[in-house]
């Protein structure tokens, strides 16, 4: 199966307010965040997904544009932030005080926001998106393409977390920045994590390559060590 890239969106004005943006309309990045952006398309060279699917907020798709000049872009829903219900707009600093906070940081697959998405809604769909791309990129350009999804720090989580068989309710010990680059490959039976949360560097090394065919088409013994 294909290789998956996990990116979150550069710095958004609502990163920088330290507000709980959510679905809102209207975020877009901020100037760091251009810059992280055009700064991952340096990082990115070399990689050539055969397609970028991306969240359908205007943050996600500005860091795609950016990051991912020339490749196809697909808008998928499924990949849109969670929906924070009445929590949306809020400061994440008054938030901390609401008694949900505790849950969601310690069980977060018991909670729904209030007016919005359950978590466990969200864990769902993040690994629906997944498993209907991957199969159609491996159906489409084969399984050792690769692609890459622009999204946002809980489903990007979500999305390690089932891939790896975290239990759900940890997914908050994994950490996402703003404009940084996950690397999943799947194998014959499972999924393995390459990177998490990669801020540096480039991201070229990380994308497993189809091992060379030997004389008489084998692969090779532990040719294939990255499945």
């Amino acid at each position: 199966m294909p290789t998956l890239l996990l990116v979150r969106h550069g710095r958004s004005d609502a990163n920088t307010a330290g507000i709980l943006a959510g679905r809102a309309p209207g975020v877009h990045l901020d100037d760091t965040g251009r810059a992280q952006a055009t700064d991952l398309a340096g990082r990115l060279d070399g990689v050539r997904p055969s397609v970028v699917v991306v969240s359908p907020l205007e943050r996600c798709r500005e860091t795609a544009d950016l990051a991912f000049p020339g490749v196809r872009a697909v808008v998928d829903d499924r990949l849109g932030e969670c929906d924070y219900g009445d929590w949306t707009g809020r400061r994440l600093a008054e938030l901390k005080d609401e008694a949900l906070w505790a849950e969601i940081q310690s069980r977060p697959t018991t909670v729904a926001f209030p007016g919005g998405e359950a978590m466990s809604a969200l864990f769902a769909r993040v690994t629906a998106v997944v498993e209907d791309w991957s199969a159609r990129v491996a159906a489409e350009f084969g399984p050792w393409a690769a692609w890459a999804a622009v999204s946002h720090a809980d489903p990007i989580k979500a999305a390690v977390a089932g891939a790896i068989g975290l239990p759900l309710d940890r997914f908050q010990a994994l950490i996402v920045n703003p404009a940084s680059v996950s690397v999943l490959h799947r194998g014959a039976d499972r999924w393995a994590l390459v990177s998490l949360n990669g801020l540096a560097g480039p991201v070229a090394p990380l994308v497993p390559q189809a091992p060379p065919a030997e004389p008489g088409g084998g692969a090779g013994v532990g040719a294939a060590a990255t499945t």
